[in-house]
């Protein structure tokens, strides 16, 4: 069984195939960081697929710069340069990020386009049944939880700068399209579930959102909690943020209330199974409850299409993580676990399109 929290959390020495020169990049940092002043040492961090992360320390900082992975590339994908502007944009509103210093998109640095941020202390959950801590923990946790992503859906991306983040409207098919494609050009094994999905998705869209920043993936293990108390002090890994449709983003973070759980422990993080009650976990109803109280959005009544939707997005992108170990670009050891979980989310997305066919 895969200790999600040990797997995952800290950092280790940098893989071969994503180094680069340390030298380099502290010279090119010196002259443009208010403060940065090298030597450094550079590590990379466990967790993550997508935007390989590393670990930048000198002698009176710590930094964390994400880059673009090398190689070969599906379009549109590892949007660093989008991921800086949502977290400047967000970091001046007062939301909880890191602050970032500076993107670079001169490849000559350290082999792609890369942004440098500050490091915020705290902790990183792995596991969304937060094992060692206390029932009150749990709750806090969770109830702040939910009140970041419904203070992220209030925001009015215009007044932030951020009125062409994104098309905005339609997010829902568009998504549908994109994943579809994404999930084609990556593809490996047939399964019936997501060619089915590709079919059904197009005809049963839930109702027009308004048009509000998402995240893309948000859930507890990319949130920094605070190291003494259960509460959000950072949102992390914006890199399928864009405009869109603030219920989707909320249901896909919902999943996991409904996610598959996996034998070995290497899927994202369920509580399928668990006994909430005695956790103080919120069950899903009154969690979507409150994020509907918070910004008088309507949810209930569409859970099940936007679960159909965010079962298939999640198995696709998955998927792509899958033909990047094909391609040689995967950035994390445990990538090719992934290959396990595409037909079981294919296959509960279209458990969930069947409820809504019935």
């Amino acid at each position: 069984m895969l200790d999600r929290q040990q797997a995952f959390s800290g950092t280790r020495e940098v893989a071969p195939a994503l180094a680069f020169d340390a030298g380099r990049l502290a010279a090119y940092l010196g002259a443009r960081v208010a403060g940065f002043a090298g030597p450094v040492e550079v590590r990379q961090f466990k967790g993550g697929q997508s935007n390989p992360t590393y670990l930048v320390t000198t002698a009176d900082r710590a930094y964390v710069l994400r880059r673009k992975p090398p190689g070969k590339l599906l379009p549109s994908a590892h949007a660093v340069d989008r991921e800086y502007r949502v977290l400047a944009a967000l970091g001046k509103a007062g939301f909880p990020v890191p602050r970032v210093h500076l993107y670079c998109d001169d490849a000559e640095v350290i082999g792609t386009p890369f942004y440098l941020m500050d490091r915020v202390e705290g902790r990183v959950v792995w596991v969304p049944s937060m094992p060692g801590a206390t029932a009150a923990e749990r709750a806090a946790t969770y109830a702040d939880m939910g009140r970041v992503i419904a203070e992220l859906h209030r925001f009015d991306p215009v007044e932030l700068g951020l009125g062409d983040f994104g098309k905005g409207q339609d997010y829902v098919a568009r998504q549908a399209a994109r994943w579809s494609t994404q999930y084609l050009a990556s593809k490996t094994d047939d399964i019936a579930a997501m060619d089915r999905l590709i079919a059904w998705l197009p005809d049963h869209l839930p109702p027009p959102a308004p048009v509000r920043i998402v995240h893309g993936d948000y859930r507890l293990d990319n949130l920094i909690l605070d190291a003494a108390a259960p509460k959000v002090i950072a949102v992390l890994d914006w890199e399928l943020s864009t405009l869109g449709d603030p219920i989707a983003d909320f249901s896909y973070h919902a999943m996991q209330w409904i996610m598959p759980p996996t034998e070995d422990g290497s899927g994202t993080g369920s509580l399928v199974g668990l006994d909430l009650d005695a956790l103080a976990i919120p069950r899903l109803e009154p969690y979507v409850a409150a994020y509907e109280a918070a910004t008088g959005l309507t949810v209930a009544p569409y859970l099940d299409r936007y679960f159909a939707y965010n079962l298939f997005r999640l198995a696709a992108i998955l998927q792509g993580i899958v033909g990047r170990v094909r391609d040689g670009t995967a950035t994390n050891a445990a990538a090719a676990a992934m290959a396990n979980q595409v037909r079981p989310l294919a296959e509960a997305g279209w458990h969930f399109a069947e409820r809504v066919r019935a």
